[in-house]
């Protein structure tokens, strides 16, 4: 085990979007001497109010893209580290519209890099277990931190992409970097195209619940404040240049989570048992769509000490719960409302 790193004043990218504000707050609760800059563009992704409870003398926002250099040159001396969550990352549309994701994911990317480098500051990349590829359905094997790159999508790529570029950074110029890949995340403040806060919303307004396919695509799915735990572990206790994969040991298929999520929903609200089944609708499936993602997590349990403390079906409920009772919150995204009132404040500047 190395020294631990003990930073002071962190930057944290993308820290108004689902994983990112999770992260802050984590800190926030966690670490009462940090000082955390929170640099986001507020894209429809990102949501200050996500963070807006903890804003103050420890909690810093700017509003800015991570692909401006100048912004960086202003931003990052007196860092002593970036938690690098800026992203775009959301398949369906990266297909229909891939430039927006090789800007943000590989020149952002480039950019905060070459500031770390400039300003000596340490560097964690937050990526996904989406550049391993897939695997086969009946296959036992799980993505570990050997396995090839084989992304599929032009979000995966992008990110791909952004992962070698962090590895070249300390090899060519000895930046201190780590890297950690992870499945998918599920919890509060999650943008709610994403599936599991689009149906449980789909599911209190009686809208359909689309599935791509016949719903057999298989997910490792993580509770977002362990992997909140596990960044914090990585960027403290980590080895610089190691990647360090997270996952929830925790796989289901699209169609049998969905129906977990029917059910939770449905007792929360007082209806009969698998009432919103009839909501499901199948739809043609997602070009290219990864068949099954598996996340080995071995090394950082056993480097780290780090493994997920939350049950799925006690995850799933806290998430449930947490979106029924923010019905506002929900409201304000998917209205636009959060962005109009963005807008306002910044045009009065």
């Amino acid at each position: 085990m190395t020294d631990a790193f003990i930073p002071k004043n962190i930057i944290v990218t993308g820290g108004c979007g689902f994983i990112g504000s999770n992260f802050v707050h984590y800190v926030y609760n966690n670490h009462p001497d940090v000082h955390i800059t929170v640099l986001d563009a507020l894209t429809y992704a990102g949501n200050l109010e996500n963070i807006k409870p903890i804003l103050g003398d420890r909690v810093e926002f700017v509003h800015g893209n991570i692909c401006d250099a100048q912004l960086l040159d202003e931003l990052v001396p007196g860092h002593d580290a970036i938690v690098h969550y800026a992203a775009e990352s959301h398949n369906d549309n990266s297909i229909a519209n891939p430039e927006p994701f090789v800007k943000t994911n590989v020149e952002g990317t480039f950019r905060l890099l070459e500031a770390a480098r400039k300003y000596d500051v340490r560097f964690h990349h937050i990526s996904t277990d989406e550049v391993y590829g897939d695997l086969a359905l009946d296959d036992p094997a799980k993505f570990t931190e050997e396995t090839p790159y084989h992304p599929s999508s032009p979000y995966s790529s992008t990110k791909a992409s952004s992962d070698m570029l962090v590895r070249a950074w300390h090899r060519t110029y000895g930046l201190r970097t780590t890297i950690s890949n992870c499945s998918n995340n599920y919890g509060p403040y999650q943008f709610p195209e994403k599936l599991i806060p689009l149906f449980i919303n789909n599911i209190r307004n009686d809208r359909p619940l689309p599935v791509y396919g016949k719903g057999q695509n298989v997910r490792d799915w993580l509770y977002v404040e362990d992997h909140a735990r596990a960044i914090d572990l990585i960027f403290h206790e980590g080895k610089i240049a190691e990647t360090y994969n997270i996952g929830g040991f925790n796989e289901w298929k699209n169609i049998d989570l969905i129906k977990v999520i029917v059910k939770t929903v449905d007792r929360l609200l007082g209806r009969p048992e698998g009432a919103s089944e009839k909501l499901i609708t199948y739809v043609a499936d997602r070009a290219g769509h990864d068949l099954r993602y598996a996340i080995d997590s071995t090394k950082l349990k056993e480097e780290l000490g780090w493994e997920p403390t939350l049950q799925f079906e006690e995850g799933i409920e806290k998430t449930v719960r947490w979106y029924l009772h923010n019905q506002k919150w929900i409201d304000n995204v998917t209205s636009g409302e959060y962005q109009r009132c963005y807008q306002d404040m910044y045009n009065q500047k």
